[in-house]
């Protein structure tokens, strides 16, 4: 991982510089590797007094294929070979590397928590605390988590009643111990194929599923989004979210890699992150698409807040043309950037502009798209996208999920439907999200593009419904008390659609199900209007 390293190394050359920025609290580089020290002789202290169940996390055997560090299985033995008599990292040993996770809403410390620890042999991991307990429970019991910064007295209970042998403290707990405990020894720059991080999937399509990224994999991340995100060195980034999120966690390290600093938030307030903004002389923005549109109507009221804003990037692809236009006309001066990735893959490409939908490939990665038997699809055809990348992890952790990331060669996939044209990648969403009606094969979020504009629509969702004649028709579920009436719907559609993208039904909800990151869940949708919760117009 290059965090440490270039910490030391900035906290040589500019101690003062600031490292990570919170609301009522920030770290300055100089400050931060000796704060690394009393995180890890806090980690070492809990470890001591709650000794691990000796547990190995070893990997499946891929066919073709040497062992790989991230698809792995939790089984009880003595603890494995330390990494350096081995040709590469297949487990996490307990005692020599515990894996430690921080379930909290205060964004500061969890940043501080993480930094501390890359110099040091620990496995990192943030908890979503919104996530359902008993997916919160089954991933410190299966993930190997011997160590948990966690406020939340439910958790602590049920984790209690399912025999776990982990120390749970409060953050409050934590930072006293902090400042009573004798610092750890020096932190250094760690090997390679040591793992440093446990990261989760987004928990779009389903529970959030685990897996690893070792420090090369990070290393060989950072050198993809350096190169075109522009995390320059003293650079002040503000990174608003939940530490939990891979977006946000990402720009946390590619801040500290860089010798940037990075301005972080427990919840996000537009008003509040405008004053930010002017007060810390921020210049770089990494935020959700959601987040990017309100700082963009705050823009518009207050601009004198935003002069010295240089550059927006925002995860996610396909960003809306209501957010391009809104970003457009109240930050004329600032460039817009969409980046599209997933965190078992890292960064993929982005679109920096017309109407957003095609991503160009950054350098270094291979993209395929297959059909359903597996097979390389011609340029333009619709099927599942598959990436070769350095920064991929191996594979998922079992205690989460049976799916498997990739396949023998290397290439990996997330199930993300595309079409491919060259180096230009259009995105159509996940395998449920392309249906066949009439013959005619349908890309549900193409159908919901066409409405991001609709007036009175907060927001809309396109659904697969069963049609006795054509099998299957596309229906629409607008959110919002004032959405239009289903004729100007009609209407609105077939000036911007192709017949068979134009909706047979239209339905209205309050409120459009969603995930802890804001992400509309579809299928939960399909079934609001299954069950006839959502209003047909």
């Amino acid at each position: 991982m290059p965090i440490t390293g270039k910490i030391l190394e900035v906290a040589q050359a500019h101690p003062e510089r600031l490292a990570i920025v919170g609301a009522e609290a920030r770290i300055t580089y100089g400050e931060l590797a000796e704060d690394g020290r009393r995180v890890r002789a806090v980690v070492e202290h809990l470890r001591d007094a709650h000794p691990p169940v000796s547990v190995r996390l070893r990997s499946r055997e891929l066919p073709g294929r040497a062992e790989s560090p991230s698809g792995l299985q939790l089984v009880d033995e003595t603890p494995a070979a330390e990494p350096s008599e081995r040709s590469g990292v297949d487990h996490v040993d307990a005692r020599a590397q515990p894996v430690v996770a921080v379930s909290s809403t205060d964004a500061f410390h969890t940043a501080r928590i993480i930094a501390g620890l890359a110099g040091f042999g620990c496995v990192s991991a943030t908890i979503d605390p919104r996530w359902p307990l008993e997916h919160q429970v089954r991933v410190v019991l299966g993930t190997g988590i011997s160590v948990l910064v966690s406020d939340s007295d439910a958790l602590r209970d049920a984790l209690a009643r399912a025999g776990w042998a982990g120390a749970q403290v409060s953050l409050d707990e934590f930072r006293r111990l902090e400042r009573k405990l004798p610092p750890a020894g020096a932190p250094s720059v760690r090997a390679g194929d040591e793992p440093f991080l446990m990261l989760f999937s987004s928990g779009t399509t389903s529970n959030p599923k685990a897996f690893l990224k070792t420090r090369a994999q990070y290393r060989a991340n950072f050198a993809v989004s350096s190169a075109y995100l522009e995390p320059l060195p003293g650079v002040a980034t503000l990174a608003p979210g939940p530490l939990s999120y891979s977006l946000t966690l990402y720009a946390l390290v590619e801040c500290l890699a860089s010798g940037g600093s990075c301005h972080v938030a427990d919840t996000f307030d537009a008003l509040a992150a405008s004053r930010r903004i002017a007060d810390e002389g921020v210049t770089r923005v990494v935020a959700v698409p959601a987040v990017i549109e309100s700082l963009a109507l705050v823009a518009r009221r207050s601009p004198e807040r935003f002069a010295g804003v240089e550059l927006l990037v925002a995860g996610g692809a396909n960003l809306s043309a209501r957010i391009r236009s809104a970003v457009a006309g109240a930050l004329p001066g600032a460039r817009l950037v969409s980046y599209y990735g997933a965190a078992e893959i890292g960064f993929i490409g982005d679109s920096r502009g017309g109407d957003g939908t095609a991503i160009t490939l950054y350098d270094g990665i291979e993209a395929q798209v297959r059909g359903p038997l597996g097979d390389v699809l011609p340029d333009g055809e619709i099927g599942e996208l598959w990436i070769r990348a350095d920064a991929c992890s191996d594979g998922y952790l079992p205690a989460t999920t049976d799916e498997q990331l990739r396949d023998t060669e290397g290439w990996a996939t997330v199930h993300d439907q595309a079409r491919l044209r060259g180096r230009q990648l259009e995105l159509l969403g996940r395998a449920g999200d392309i249906v066949v009606t009439g013959g005619h094969k349908v890309s549900l979020p193409e159908v919901e593009r066409a409405f991001e504009l609709l007036p009175g629509a907060d927001a809309v969702c396109a659904v697969s419904a069963p049609d006795a004649s054509l099998g299957s028709v596309i229906a629409l579920v607008l959110e919002g008390a004032d959405a239009p009436d289903k004729a100007t719907v009609l209407a609105y559609a077939r000036e911007r659609l192709a017949p068979q993208f134009v909706p047979r039904r239209v339905y209205r909800v309050g409120e459009l199900p969603r995930t802890v990151g804001g992400k509309v869940r579809r299928a939960a949708t399909a079934e609001l209007v299954a069950g006839g919760e959502a209003v047909r117009l």
